[in-house]
Order: C-alpha cells, then structure tokens, then sequence
C-alpha cells in the first residue's frame, strides 16, 4: 500500500521524503482512495498532515500558505453531531442528578505541582504552559486531582459531586481511534466517611444505569481492589518498590498479550521471571463472590493482611451490588490495575463487547482465558477509591475518603454517531417546535407579531426570514428540520380571529382560535 511522494510507516502515517515537496496532495488522495481498508477519516487525518507540512514548506511562490485547520489531536463538530452529544450529556446529567449530586466546577488550568505526581507514568502527558508572572502552570490532566485539591482548599468533608468539563493530554493523537488532546471527561464523586462499600456500589449502580439507558451494546464492569493487587505482587516477590511500575504493567492486559506482559515486567522493568508467573497464574482469575472467597483462603494470599482487606470488601461490593440488581454485568477481575497512583482500594472498568457475543457467567472462575467469551472493544468508564489523595493537598495531611467515576464520553459520542449514521432515523439540530408561515404576500409583520406570541409564552418558535417566501418553501423547510407543526397565516384568518394549524407528518390541517393557540400547541408538542 504504497501512494506517491510517500513511504508507507505502520499502517497509515507516512515519512517525508524528497518526492514530498513536489507532489500534489490531490495525486496523494486518489492513491489513498484506490488502496484498499483505509476509511474516509483516516483519508482526512493524512490529508490534515500533508496541508500542515505544505504550509510548513511554502507555497509554489515560496510564501507561506495559511492552512485552515484544527489543531492536532481536537476537532471540529456539526450540529448533527452536537445533537447527539447534548442527548448524551442530558442522560447521564439525568442519572447523577437521580443519585443526588450537585455540580462544581474548577479551573481549566492548574498549578503545575498541582498535577506533578499524581499520575504515576501518564504524568508525562501533562500539558504544561509558558510561565505567566511567575506562575508555573499546566492544563488539567483529569477532573479527579482538580476536585481534591478543591476539598482540601475549602475545607470540604462531605460532598456527593457531578463535573462534566474539558480535560487535556499530551498523548500521540489516533482520530480514528477515539484518541484525542482534548476531550470531555463527565465525573461523579462521592467524597466523606462512611461505612465500608455503599457509596463505591452505588458508583458501580450509575455506570450499570447510564450504560443500559444510552443502549451502546453489550458490556462489562470489571472490579478489583488496588490492596489485593499490592498483596498479589507482595506474596509474588515483587519488590515494594516496583509495586507501581509493574501496576502500570498489569494495565496494560486488555491491549497486550501475557507475554508482551511479562517480557516488560522482566527485560524492561528488572522482575524476576519466577515472580513474573506467579503474577501471571492470579491476573488470569475471573469470576464473582465465590472467587473472592476462594481468594481468602488461599494459601500465599491469605499471608497478606491487606489483599484479605481488599478481598472482605469485595465480598461486600458484591452483596451490595446484588440488591442494587447489576451483577449480571459486574466481573471480580484479577487482571484490571489501573495505573493512575491516586488509587487506594476498589478499581473498576467498563468496557463494551461486541455485539452477539454473550459475556460469560460472572460466577465462574476463568482459568487462562478459557472461559472468557467476550471481547471488549474499548473501555468506557472508569473508577475506584483513592482516600489518600485530598490529603496530599490538606496542610496537616487531614484524610478526606473518596471514590468516583469517569465515564469516557468521546469513545460513548463515537459510538452514538456511527448508530445515528447506520439508522435512517433524522437527527434534529434544533428543538422548534412551530414554524409560523405565511399563504399570501405582505404578511411579514403578522408573522412577526405570533412569533412574538408564541416566544412570550415559552414556545420554542421560527419564522424564515423573508418578507414574502412562498409557503412550499416553508412546509419544506418544517420537513428538513424535522418541525412538527406550521402556523399558517392568510387574509381570511386573520379576518376570521383563526390560525390554521398543520401537522407536518400527516398534513392534516384544523382551524384554531387565536386565543385557544398557545394551548393547543403545547398540548400537541407534549405528545410528540
């Protein structure tokens, strides 16, 4: 799969080379469209970088070329897809609300030390800015360090919060695969003292309800506890200090093989090959209650008072999550870790499978994968404890214990677009609910005069913006937009105190008093 002017590096990124400055992108995007598997988005991104490094060579004339684009890593969107993002956000806006929090909201930028240090080996994709009056500053990583650092700061104990804002990293952006620079990220935290596993099951509740109401497919939540793994990597030999870096390692079980794993944990990061295996038997367990039980009693993790800790919680998550009706999709799973350092018991991860598979029983115990039927095809959510981390920001190290979730919306807004396209269902960009049209000429003003009306009284209205459109031109363009009713105007309505009202999906048309108007509309568009 080799196109002019270019050498063909992994898949689709391609080298500069001295064929480059003299070929036409043109020529270049005729070539990427003849070769096989490659996607019209991924046509675009190669396109985006040929238009950056033309402007960075020069035009034919030698000048520098403006190029009209987004910056690496971000992108645009149409208000089709914004449709479908605001239906996103009103849903899980509408859960947590249901769960009884309130909403913050904190700086898109924070003190650099702020950040520094929080997210073990991701921390060298903080974004960090240019030093203004002597402030050194960066953009905010996640939503998780801002909160914690706003506790400490107010003096906050006691709070059950909702933030659904911007987040930035400095990560090599793959648009085609959901990876970007800026994305939003939405959180819900419950933050105070309270009795072991009630608030970290409700947590748990929130995916479960959020994942099942916007309807994405099949899906998993994977738990563990951050205690069970340290135990797991103590009673295996590894050395307390490697504990995190080999956590980081563990992470990475749902992209890489076991034995890319383990030939990290053992050439890259210095483990033993014997405490590599003993890693590799436990990280291969899945199941529900009945594993965590069988855990207790076993005889190299029973030595560890706090993986047994963790695995007395676990127990509990699980009769919690019983009543609370969502174990069918929740699996106690050896393998998850998380990276981020700020955790400190339970973890958790929602990841979609595809669709047709049935996900296996969460009671039973997988041994190397043999019982494992589904394949994930990308996390959604994510979670834990991490009691420790307002602490580090509180003066006299005063604990605040917290847990929370992140659902991981732009991979959520990727699927509901691709569902939106492959249906022949319209989306609508707006919400009107009324368009006041006209049947004859020289009617603007009278138009004019029930848009006010209907504005006044709440009702979302449209009038096109023409002193005499022709009223095939309005009913055409109800359709488009998918308005549900016309407001029509003539001379003898207007003599007769009358609007004729028309319901644009079945055309039928009914005569309605102008003083009955605002009603009847908001009785119609209450059933639509």
């Amino acid at each position: 799969m080799v196109c002019p002017g270019m050498n063909m590096l992994g898949m689709f990124s391609f080298r500069v080379c001295a064929g480059l400055v003299g070929c036409r992108i043109g020529i270049c995007v005729r070539s990427l469209r003849s070769c096989p598997g490659i996607t019209v988005a991924q046509i675009d991104e190669e396109v985006a970088k040929l238009l950056e490094l033309k402007a960075q060579l020069g035009g034919d004339d030698g000048k520098h070329q403006f190029v009209l684009k987004t910056a690496k890593g971000t992108r645009d969107y149409n208000p089709k897809q914004m449709a479908i993002r605001e239906k996103v956000f009103n849903t899980i806006i509408s859960c947590f609300k249901r769960h009884g929090a309130e909403t913050i909201d904190t700086p898109v930028f924070e003190l650099k030390e702020t950040l520094t240090g929080k997210y073990g080996e991701d921390s060298k994709l903080i974004y960090d800015l240019k030093d203004q009056g002597g402030e050194l500053l960066s953009l905010r990583y996640d939503l998780t360090v801002p909160f914690a650092r706003y506790l400490a700061m107010n003096k906050i104990t006691n709070i059950k919060r909702y933030h659904i804002a911007k987040v930035y990293r400095r990560d090599n952006p793959a648009m085609t695969r959901g990876r970007y620079r800026e994305f939003y990220q939405c959180d819900f935290d419950i933050a105070g003292q309270y009795d072991p596993m009630i608030p970290d099951a409700e947590c748990l509740k929130i995916v479960h309800e959020i994942l099942s109401e916007l309807d994405l497919g099949e899906f998993r939540i994977k738990v563990n506890d951050r205690r069970i793994l340290d135990g797991m990597f103590a009673v295996c030999g590894v050395p307390a200090d490697k504990f995190r870096t080999i956590c980081s390692t563990v992470d990475k079980l749902d992209k890489m093989s076991w034995e890319d794993v383990k030939n990290e944990m053992v050439n890259e990061k210095g483990l033993s090959e014997e405490a590599a295996d003993h890693i590799g038997e436990y990280v291969s367990l899945q199941g529900g209650m009945d594993l965590a039980e069988r855990l207790l009693q076993d005889q190299k993790l029973s030595q560890s008072k706090e993986a047994c800790a963790g695995l007395s919680d676990m127990k509990l998550l699980f009769s919690y999550l019983q009543i609370f009706q969502v174990t069918d999709k929740v699996v106690f799973d050896l393998s998850l870790a998380r990276g981020l350092d700020y955790y400190t018991g339970i973890i958790y991860e929602a990841v979609l499978t595809q669709v047709g598979v049935v996900p296996a029983p969460v009671s039973t115990e997988a041994q190397n994968g043999a019982a494992e039927e589904t394949v994930s095809v990308g996390s959604v959510a994510g979670g834990g404890r991490y009691d420790g981390l307002v602490g580090m920001f509180d003066p006299k190290s005063r604990k605040v214990p917290c847990v929370g979730v992140s659902i991981g919306i732009e991979r959520v807004f990727s699927i509901m677009e691709q569902k939106a396209e492959a249906s022949a269902e319209k989306v609508r960009t707006t919400e009107v609910q009324v368009m006041v049209a006209s049947a004859q000429k020289n009617l603007l003003e009278e138009r004019l005069k029930l848009t006010t009306e209907l504005w006044n009284a709440g009702i979302k209205a449209e009038v096109m913006y023409k002193k005499n459109p022709k009223l095939l031109s309005q009913l055409q363009h109800c359709e488009d937009s998918g308005i549900p009713l016309v407001a029509i105007l003539g001379e003898q309505e207007l003599k007769d105190g009358v609007v004729k009202l028309r319901t644009v999906a079945t055309r039928e048309e009914v005569d309605v008093s102008r003083a009955a108007l605002i009603e009847e509309i908001k009785r119609r568009t209450s059933e639509i």
